[in-house]
């Protein structure tokens, strides 16, 4: 991962995105990872232990890996019509197999929780934007995430 480094006021609030010169100077700051996700911020500060991070982890992959982000533009890459793909499957299967395991990992959360799962792991919403989003009270998305990725976890079975 690619660092993207920048220099934030600090807030009672948290990091504010920018302020005037002149009132940077009286004011702390702090430097901030953009390239870093929310998942991976949690984990680094000892919010989620390794078990919950990996559980993260495989439902973010399955989720790129099934494609199932919205596409901004038209795909021009090339048909693949033979494969040596891993397990003799083609990226089609490979493609549904992902989804599988995405939609049988959401499944096993548990209704309620695969919006916070959604948000902030496979879209990298920040925490507080994802309480806000679904009318949470702060600081009670980060509980409801360990419930859901602890769920995630028995799902992919990492222990």
């Amino acid at each position: 991962m690619k660092r993207q480094l920048v220099e934030r006021e600090l807030t009672s609030e948290g990091p504010r995105r920018s302020r005037s010169a002149q009132a940077r100077r009286a004011v702390r700051t702090v430097t901030v990872n953009l390239a870093e996700s929310p998942l991976s911020w949690l984990h680094a500060r000892g919010h989620l232990d390794d078990r919950l991070f990996d559980a993260g982890e495989a439902l973010r992959g399955d989720y790129e890996r099934a494609q199932l982000a919205p596409n901004v533009t038209m795909r021009w890459d090339p048909v693949r019509v033979k494969t040596t793909g891993e397990r003799g499957l083609s990226p089609t299967e490979r493609q549904i197999a992902a989804r599988r395991r995405f939609d049988g990992a959401i499944k096993a959360a548990g209704r309620g929780l695969e919006d916070i799962l959604w948000r902030v792991v496979c879209t990298g919403e920040a925490l507080p934007e994802a309480e806000k989003g679904l009318g949470w009270p702060a600081r009670s998305g980060k509980l409801v995430l360990r419930i859901a990725l602890e769920r995630v976890a028995e799902f992919y079975r990492i222990t």
